[in-house]
């Protein structure tokens, strides 16, 4: 594989990795800055074999299957492969109802 694929941030994505490291951050700045390197590397690292990552299994569920994860738990990376490029859509935290987070959002942005 030649270039490998372009690893791109949505604003949500941010904002979801934002609200988790300043959540922690309250408890222990060393920790929230562990937790961010760890899940911005592993997000980062998708530019080579994207597909490394499961398909979504709530969405599976709803026959919608180009949106896959990779875990750093108890944080899911939520991405979706187009061309060259890995969209990071969501950084969900795998103790809430997934399954009503990932569909509310995908029917708002109408994906």
């Amino acid at each position: 594989m030649s270039g490998g694929y372009e690893v791109i941030w949505s604003h949500v994505a941010e904002n979801d990795l934002r609200n988790i490291i300043e959540y922690i951050a309250e408890d222990s700045v060393v920790d929230a800055s562990n937790i961010f390197e760890k899940i911005r590397q592993k997000a980062s690292n998708l530019h080579i074999l994207p597909e490394r990552g499961r398909i979504v299994q709530e969405l599976r569920e709803h026959g919608i299957l180009q949106y896959r994860e990779l875990i750093i738990s108890p944080w899911r990376i939520i991405y979706r492969i187009s061309g060259k490029s890995v969209y990071v859509l969501s950084i969900l935290d795998s103790r809430q109802n997934i399954e009503d987070i990932l569909l509310k959002r995908l029917i708002d942005l109408k994906l």
